[in-house]
């Protein structure tokens, strides 16, 4: 939405104020979007329809509005009173809920590239051509599928114990860095280091749940 424009608020119901002129909340406007990757967290959203927008008409077509549903859904952080807007269009009516889904699966997406950037280097090109970029890109995005596959069967084959996070595609990219580029003591070394940097980060996990009033089911670790 343009930073100028205006959207339209339905007239009545409960409202709640933030950057926007206040709007009607829609019935199941709290809830939860998919599990954050550090603790759970609670939203309210409300919903806004608004008016499809007229584009200009193509040769032989008509000037009418654009078809489909157009809305904007709006996100409060309950914690903290943060905003997030969404501009949402879809071909057919869908319910809230589905909206929200979309809109707490976004940092899945947001997580993929970073990762892909931090443990492969999809961002660190340094070409100048169409060709060479095209290749780099698509060899970054082979070994992410990679990692990710890899990562995933060894979560399905071997569950990790209990006071370990389960592996993660840093840390098993730092598996393959040591054993195959690294000249190591010995295999039992590598993975004792890989056990203590899973048991530690189960640790501040929990403590960053304990931290926001969430409680998990995995038990405590003790050293």
């Amino acid at each position: 939405m343009p930073p100028t424009g205006r959207c339209p608020a339905p007239r009545a119901g409960n409202a709640w104020t933030g950057s926007l002129r206040p709007c009607r909340r829609r019935p199941g406007s709290t809830a939860r979007p998919a599990p954050a990757p550090k603790a759970p967290r609670r939203y309210s959203w409300a919903w806004i329809p608004l008016e499809p927008e007229h584009r200009p008409a193509r040769p032989g077509q008509d000037d009418e509005p654009e078809g489909g549903q157009h809305s904007l859904l709006i996100r409060r952080n309950d914690d903290t009173g943060e905003l997030a807007y969404h501009r949402c269009y879809t071909p057919r009516p869908v319910p809230l809920s589905t909206l929200i889904t979309v809109a707490g699966n976004r940092w899945r997406i947001e997580e993929s590239f970073q990762a892909a950037k931090t443990l492969l280097g999809l961002d660190q090109h340094q070409v100048r051509r169409w060709d060479s970029w095209h290749r780099w890109t698509t060899l970054a995005m082979l070994a992410h599928a990679f990692l990710t596959v890899v990562t995933a069967t060894e979560r399905a084959t071997h569950p990790a114990p209990d006071g370990l996070i389960d592996l993660t595609l840093y840390e098993l990219r730092r598996l393959f860095t040591a054993l195959l580029l690294r000249a190591v003591p010995t295999l039992e070394s590598v993975l004792a280091w890989s056990r203590w940097r899973r048991r530690h980060q189960a640790r501040a996990r929990q403590s960053h749940y304990r931290r926001r009033g969430h409680h998990t089911n995995e038990p405590e670790v003790r050293l």
